[in-house]
C-alpha cells in the first residue's frame, strides 16, 4: 500500500457473532455455511467460464453446457449473498431521516426494519418456495444438462430464510444489547475516511 492509501479492515474474516449462547452459535454456524456457499460458487464460476474460453480458442467452439451452469451459479451466488450482505451490515440504506433521529429512536426504528424485514424474508421464501413447487408439477428440463429446472430455484427460498434468520437475530441484538446495530456484529455508524489530496 501507499503511503496515502488509508487501511481497510477486513470485517468478514473470522466472524465472530455478537449474540450470546446458542444464538451465537447458530448466527456463527449459518455465516459458515454462506461462506462456504459463496466461494464454492465464486469459484466454479470462474473455473467454468476459463475453462470454456480455453475450449473456445482450442476447438473453436465452447463447451454447450457452460451458459447454463453459469446462469445456475448466479442464482446460488445471489441468494447465497442475501444474508451474508444482512449479516455485515452492507445491504442498501437510505437514512436520511433515520440518521437525524436522537439514539433511542433509531433503536426502536432498526428493531422495527430488522423485525419488517426479517418478516419480508419469510414471506418470500415461502412465495419462492410455491414458485418452485409449481416449476417442479410442469416438468420443464434444462435443455443442455437434461436436469429439472425447479431445481436451480432451491436456492431462492433457502437464502430468502437465511436473511430473514439474520434480521431476526439483528432484531434480537438490538432489544438485548446497548446501542443501535445494523446487524449482530455491525454498528451503526459512519467511519471516517481520511482522504490526502
Amino acid at each position: 500500500m501507499s503511503e496515502h492509501t488509508p487501511e481497510i479492515e477486513d470485517d468478514t474474516a473470522g466472524y465472530e457473532s455478537g449474540l450470546p449462547g446458542l444464538l451465537g452459535v447458530m448466527d456463527e454456524w449459518i455465516a459458515r455455511f454462506e461462506a462456504v456457499m459463496l466461494a464454492t460458487g465464486v469459484l466454479l464460476m470462474a473455473v467454468n467460464t476459463c475453462a470454456n474460453v480455453i475450449a473456445r480458442f482450442l476447438f473453436g467452439e465452447g463447451f454447450f453446457f457452460s451458459g447454463e451452469i453459469n446462469r445456475i451459479l448466479i442464482i446460488f451466488i445471489t441468494f447465497a449473498g442475501l444474508g451474508y450482505a444482512a449479516r455485515h451490515g452492507r445491504h442498501i440504506r437510505m437514512s436520511a431521516l433515520y440518521d437525524a433521529l436522537p439514539a433511542k429512536a433509531r433503536k426502536v426504528l432498526m428493531i422495527f426494519i430488522a423485525l419488517f424485514t426479517a418478516l419480508v424474508m419469510f414471506f418470500l421464501s415461502y412465495h419462492a418456495y410455491g414458485y418452485i413447487d409449481t416449476l417442479h408439477s410442469r416438468g420443464r428440463i434444462l435443455p443442455a444438462l437434461g436436469f429439472e429446472i425447479w431445481w436451480i430455484y432451491v436456492w431462492a427460498p433457502v437464502g430468502f430464510a437465511i436473511t430473514g434468520i439474520q434480521y431476526l437475530l439483528t432484531a434480537i441484538k438490538n432489544i438485548t444489547s446497548d446501542g443501535v446495530y445494523l446487524s449482530t456484529g455491525v454498528v451503526d455508524g459512519y467511519s471516517d475516511t481520511e482522504t490526502e489530496v
